[in-house]
């Protein structure tokens, strides 16, 4: 049975990568060799990285005066990355969500970090605005989570500040249009929208990497990373093939802001949706609603699980929501295809009419 993975990661892939992959997964290219056996300081692996560099750099329209990094650890090992290098008197911390507090909390073992701004008040239902978020004066910079991923939320606009912001992307990159030149520095784990876990993509200004504090770890700073163009150690050679056949289908599609169109579209089907039923709601404030992260739930836990049970049993898997928020959650990334959220709408209209 085909089934919908709404999956908030490790996520679905578009299928034309993965039959892409298949094909050359024994055999890449004739080199007799699948990428995950082949040397990282091979010509035929040096031609992947430098593609999925340029690919990158062409569909964010990164100008040089960013270094683009392909890092491991996942978007958890940068909430303490980003401190260690970045840190040198104090740093403010967005709290939207259990990432961005998590992001905060690994962060003060590093020096002075505060809370310039929380939604934790609501349930993380909002993101903070105006004058509930308060950005101290010569802040080193300013971190926020761009979405969140467990709460269904996102920044509509960015923070006000002079201070180089640092955004975690994991659950966004790639879906809506960024002007790069706001950010001192966007870091993604790529399992959500780009790649199989294993790779975490890190774009930073050339010119704050330079001062890392003392304690940093080698493979830690960023100047490493960016002086051996990633390939300090053995970098994780597979995922970032696969993110190269993303970054080509994406390009192919017609890049970010054509994809962005189809995310919104699928977005407000399903909202729209939501919010015209009888049964299901979505707590998130209608202006921060994430266009990654759909959440909505019944009125009872119960039938929330029956929903879930019965929505497998349709091929809608990974539908259930997080276990701080409970009922359920799309994720509809990039790689969701439209009739993907139009067969959940069309599960969810029968069992609406069978359970009200």
């Amino acid at each position: 049975m085909k089934v919908y993975n709404f999956s908030a990661g490790p996520s679905t892939l578009p299928q034309e990568v993965l039959l892409e992959a298949q094909k050359d997964f024994v055999d890449y290219q004739g080199t007799g060799m699948s990428v995950t056996e082949m040397s990282h300081r091979s010509k035929a692996y040096d031609a992947i990285h430098l593609e999925a560099i340029a690919l990158l750099k062409k569909l964010m329209n990164i100008n040089d005066d960013y270094d683009i990094l392909f890092v491991q650890g996942g978007a958890s090992t940068q909430f303490a990355a980003v401190p260690l290098n970045l840190l040198h008197t104090k740093a403010d911390y967005m709290v939207t969500g259990n990432f961005a507090k998590k992001a905060y909390e690994e962060a003060t073992r590093f020096g002075d970090i505060n809370v310039c701004g929380s939604s934790e008040d609501k349930n993380f239902t909002y993101i903070p605005e105006g004058k509930a978020v308060n950005i101290r004066k010569d802040t080193d910079y300013v971190h926020i989570t761009q979405n969140n991923t467990i709460f269904g939320t996102r920044f509509i606009d960015l923070p006000d500040t002079l201070a180089p912001i640092v955004a975690d992307m994991s659950s966004n990159i790639l879906s809506e249009v960024f002007d790069v030149n706001k950010y001192g520095l966007i870091y993604a784990g790529a399992q959500k929208n780009i790649a199989p876990a294993g790779v975490t993509i890190v774009i930073v200004k050339k010119d704050l990497i330079n001062s890392p504090q003392a304690i940093c770890p080698t493979m830690l700073m960023y100047k490493t990373q960016a002086k051996a163009n990633s390939l300090y150690n053995t970098p994780p050679c597979f995922s970032i093939y696969m993110a190269m056949l993303v970054f080509r289908w994406l390009e192919k599609l017609g890049g970010v802001k054509e994809i962005q169109k189809i995310n919104e579209y699928k977005s407000k089907i399903l909202y729209d949706f939501i919010d015209n039923s009888d049964i299901f709601q979505n707590p998130v404030e209608n202006k921060f609603r994430s266009i990654m992260n759909v959440v909505f739930r019944t009125n009872n836990p119960d039938l929330d699980a029956k929903f879930v049970k019965e929505a497998a049993e349709n091929g809608i898997v990974s539908i259930k929501g997080h276990k701080l928020v409970g009922g359920m959650r799309a994720s509809i990334y990039n790689a969701m295809p439209v009739e993907g959220v139009e067969h959940l709408i069309k599960f969810m209209k029968k069992f609406e009419m069978e359970n009200k």
